[in-house]
Order: C-alpha cells, then structure tokens, then sequence
C-alpha cells in the first residue's frame, strides 16, 4: 500500500518528476516520503521525511538535490512504525538504494541470514533486507540486474521494487511480483511507477509489467527484460487514455468531493457500454457467453466497499435471474474449506483491480476447481482483470480520494448489467420488460443529479453529527447494504464511530444502545418494505432516539422533533441503491469537513490496499 516511482533521464532532473509523481500517488500511502538520486559526485544522495510528500518536497528544494537517475517512495506503514529510518528508499552501502511496495513474508529469516553475514540494518522494515540482499550479490559480479533478480528469488511474498546503484548511472532496475508495477517509455526518459497517474504528465506510452517480470532501463529505452529465471520477455505498448484534468481537483476542494459529483458523468459512461450491447454477455467478455452457460450459481469474492456493492447484487442477481448467489470476504474465504462447484461463476470485485486479498481468493478459488471467473474493476490492465476470463471495466475515471464513491456506484451498475444479462440468458426477461431496464440505467443520472441537489440540506446534518462520538445506519433489504456503506464512510473520514444493522435487528441488541445522544439514520425508500421501517422507527422513537431519515418524495414520511427528514427524487424503482448512497456520501463528506480530518487520506488508510 505504498506508491513508487523511479527515472531515469537524459540531462534532466530526475528529482523533478520523482516528487511530481509522488505527490500524484499520495493516495496510496503518506506516512512517509523520501526520494534517492545518483548525484554528479556519484553518490546517492536520500532525502527523506515523515508526513506528507510537500514536506520531503520542501527539503529537497532546499538541498537542490539534482539528479538524472533516481527512486522515490510512498510510505503506508506496515512492518515498523512511522519514522523517518523506516522511511525508502532504503540504502546499503552507500551503493544500492532501493523502494519497494508489498511485504517480504520471509523477511525475518532473511534479515538474520544477512546480519550472520554482517550487514548492520537501521530500521525496522522487510525492505531493507532487499537492499542487503541486492548488495550481497552484486558485489560478487558487478551486474545489477542479476543480482537483483537473484535477489528476488529468495524472497516470498508479494512485491514491486526499483533499484539503482552509485556506480551504475546509466541502470534502472525494476520488478514485479504481485503488487502493480508499470514502465512509461518516454524520450530519452524512461520511468516506473504504480500507478499510470504518475507518469502521465511525461508520456502516455506504458507498459504493464507482470508477476515474475524484471526489465533493466536506461535512458534510451528497455535494454533487458526477462522474467526472475531469466527467460526473455516482451509486454505490449499501451497507450493510456487517462485524462490529466482528472487527476487535478479544479474547482472542487477536495478529491472526495469531486468524484461524490462526478458519479453522474460516471454512471452515464458506465451505463453506455451495456446499453450498446443490448445487455448481451459478450459485453463482460470474448469468453462470457460460454461462461455463463448452464451456470449454477455466483460467488462474489471482494473486500470492503466491493464487498457492499456485492451485497446489493445479491438481491438483483437472484431477483431478476434467478440466480442462487453467495458473497463473501475475500480476506476471508481464502481461510477456510470450501466446496468448489466448476458449475458456479466466481465474480471478483475490486476498484484498483490490485487488491491483494481478493487476488489470492480468486487464485484459491481457481485452485479448488472454480474455472469460471470475471473480474469487475476500474483499472485497465489491472492484475485481477488479467488472472479472470472475462472482464467488465467500469468507467469511473480516475478515483484519488481513499474513500472509495463513483467507483461503489459503477460497480453496483455493473453488476445490475449483469443480473439482466443473465436473466436473458435465462429466458426470465422478455424484449419488454429488457427496454424498462434500460430506460430505468437511461434515467439513472438524472436521479443522482437530483440527488446531489440536496447537498445544503445535508451539511445541516452534518453539524449536527460532528458532535456526536457514535452513529447507528438502519436500512432493510436491498437498502440495508447501502446503510453499511454509510456507516462505513462515516467512520473512515470523520472517525465516529458508526454501525449499521437490518432495522429488524434492532430489538435483537441495537437497541439497547440507543438515546438522546444516538443519531440513528435511516436508509427509508418508498419500497415493499416502507412500513415496516417505520415500524422501526417507531421503536427508536419510543426510546428518545433521534432519527435522520433519507426517503423518497412520495413515502409520507412527516418530520417532527424526534425525526429529520430530507427526500429524493420520486422512488426510483430497483435501482434505488445507486440513488441513495449519494446522500450517505455526502453526509460522511460534510461532517468530516466539520471536524476538519484529512478527507481524501484519512488517518491509517490507503487506496489500493496490496498488503495482506
């Protein structure tokens, strides 16, 4: 959960793009920053600081640190605690610096291998047992490249490193093993990175590097490439399309803010591909159609947000399929006996497509026997994509706030797409009823707009929640996901503490703890099961609770002293959840911002989370 960049560049300051870059993928940890360049005096000069990237910045500028070859790190703390000696990169000798994203699972016996051999280690990290190790080898040949991949072979876990040495100014060495890692092909530059955002502002010409891959760059262009048993390689040239105005906040405060409102330019692009393609399968894929013949059932694998969106389409998918679905945590599934059937589709779901824990379930799975896979994800070329069948890319754009919003909207978009593919597939849904789904996806952004409007009357709310210390979110059926989804955006940004539980729970233990000093909000659409949230309301009224109600225009629901009510649009039918996470959003949003937390990095977290 770390970002890496490294340059190498042909009379131009390679600490330039090094702190660009990270600052473009802060998102993805921010603990700690630091960079390492190859100096005129020949000499690796480190620069490295705790907090945010602006104050490695600051120092940087300040030493004029100048360099045409160089690495640089973001840091997300996982072995050691947040200090600059634990910062990357890391260096042994004064002659091998070294970032690296992942964890070294046998690093322990590693770091006791290299201290018997003498190294002396100044931190806490796995990372700095890669730097000794590359240096071990590298002083019995002098040839980089070897030494680091006969480094990496001693290593096991999951990892992207980058690698330069003091006497090799022309030698950029970079590799894969499990954690996202790209080369950018410039002129007379070349970079690696995390994340494309990074390199964007250089070049738009990327290559994905793949598990096991190792490739040695120079200024000129790729001298080697090979996999970690040395077999030579080649990956394609993709041309990326990510826009750069999507990367800056414009006139928005916060990344967070900016997608919360760009979720109907999100939906509409999402929504397209599916309608073009008539809900027809070959839509999630080449592969698809004979995927989802004679399918017995899903399994949806995913973590976090995902795991809500997954949660959502377990109603839609046996609903308008017909199809028997199962969701799980991905973290957890891959823990425990399971009873595969090669008759089920395992769908894995995931923003940045990198997500360790539902990588590793999907392997499992497809250990077991599982040999129908699709991948739901916003990132193209992303690894899940590439280790799954078939492949449904949402087209949120670029997601930088940690809190993840457009991309859980597209995905529950995704998988509504899904449920009526099947559903066809099936026979359930005639030409008729095919045409009222797509008009309901057609008017789908227009309701989020709509939605969107109620943001003053929400910031209201969200005075209000600043105050409190605890929250309880209430929704039933296919809402009562959404209610999780708000509970958990309100505890990553504000940090309150906040739960969310079927509102028919309530009498079951929720209760117990509520009074004058719980806000309880409601998820209240004006569906089948209106009056029984009422019902339910009416049980936290009768103990001095105070409700915050989002329900529909047409629901009759009446505020008083112990309820607030704000109303959507008119109910909009089975796609309601798409609508109602908006305000549940936006109502974490603006009660952070009460609080004045770091909304887009909050304390602890990071965006792509490829660590176990």
């Amino acid at each position: 959960m770390c970002g890496i960049v490294g340059a190498i560049r042909n009379n131009k300051n390679a600490a330039d793009f090094l702190i660009d870059g990270l600052q473009r993928l802060e998102y993805r940890g921010y603990d700690s920053s630091g960079i390492a360049v190859l100096n005129n005096q020949g000499k690796i000069q480190r620069i490295r600081r705790v907090g945010r990237v602006a104050e490695m910045a600051d120092a940087c500028r300040a030493e004029q640190v100048f360099g045409t070859i160089g690495v640089g790190h973001t840091r997300w703390a996982t072995h050691g605690g947040v200090t600059e000696p634990n910062a990357h990169p890391h260096i042994s000798h004064d002659l091998i610096a070294v970032v690296h994203n992942g964890i070294i699972e046998n690093f322990a016996e590693e770091r006791q291998r290299l201290q018997n051999a003498g190294y002396d280690f100044q931190s806490q990290t796995d990372t700095e047992v890669i730097a000794h190790a590359v240096h071990q080898e590298y002083i019995q040949n002098n040839d980089l490249f070897t030494a680091v991949k006969t480094a990496c072979r001693r290593f096991q876990g999951a990892y992207a490193i980058g690698v330069i040495a003091a006497d090799k100014p022309n030698e950029l060495v970079a590799v894969r093993m499990g954690c996202p890692l790209l080369v950018a092909l410039g002129e007379n530059e070349n970079f690696i990175a995390s994340d494309v955002s990074a390199v964007i502002s250089q070049t738009r010409k990327v290559m994905y590097l793949q598990d096991g891959d190792a490739v040695k760059l120079s200024s000129q262009g790729i001298d080697l490439m090979t996999n970690l048993d040395n077999q030579p390689i080649s990956r394609e040239i993709k041309i990326s399309e990510l826009s750069l105005s999507s990367l800056e906040l414009g006139a928005y405060n916060h990344f967070m803010q900016k997608e919360i409102h760009e979720q109907p330019q999100a939906l509409t692009d999402t929504i397209q591909p599916l309608l073009d393609g008539n809900f027809a399968a070959e839509v999630f894929g080449e592969n698809a159609p004979e995927l989802f013949k004679d399918l017995k059932g899903i399994k949806i694998l995913a973590c976090g947000t995902s795991y809500y969106a997954a949660l959502t389409a377990k109603y839609w998918l046996e609903s308008i399929a017909q199809m028997p679905t199962d969701v799980e945590i991905a973290s957890e599934y891959r823990y425990r006996q399971v009873i595969a059937d090669p008759a089920v589709l395992v769908i894995t779901i995931s923003q940045s497509g990198e997500t360790l824990d539902t990588m590793e379930a999907l392997k499992y799975a497809q250990k077991l026997g599982h040999n129908r896979s699709l991948s739901i994800c916003n990132v193209m070329e992303a690894a899940l994509p590439r280790e799954s069948q078939a492949v449904f890319y949402t087209r949120a754009g670029a997601e930088i706030g940690v809190a993840s919003t457009k991309a859980f909207s597209t995905q529950l978009v995704a998988l509504f797409g899904l449920a009526v593919c099947l559903g066809c597939l099936k026979g359930l849904i005639d030409d008729t009823q095919k045409q009222q789904y797509a008009e309901e996806l057609r008017r789908l952004p227009n309701s989020v707009r709509h939605a969107l409007n109620l943001e003053p009357q929400i910031v209201a709310w969200a005075k209000e929640f600043a105050q409190k210390h605890n929250a309880l979110f209430l929704g039933r059926g296919i809402h009562y996901p959404i209610a999780l989804e708000g509970a958990l955006k309100l505890k990553e940004i504000s940090y309150i503490h906040a739960e969310a539980y079927p509102a028919g729970e309530l009498k079951h233990g929720p209760l117990a703890l509520v009074d004058e000093n719980m806000p309880v909000v409601v998820v209240a659409p004006n569906d089948k099961l209106l009056d029984k949230v009422k019902a339910n309301m009416q049980e936290v009224a009768a103990r001095g609770g105070r409700l915050f109600v989002f329900t529909d225009d047409d629901s009759n629901i009446q505020p008083d002293k112990q309820v607030a009510v704000i109303r959507l649009p008119r109910h909009v039918g089975i796609l309601s959840p798409i609508v109602h996470v908006v305000p549940v959003q936006l109502l974490a949003y603006h009660t952070a911002l009460a609080l004045g937390t770091d909304v887009d990095k909050p304390r602890n977290l990071a965006k792509s989370v490829t660590v176990e």
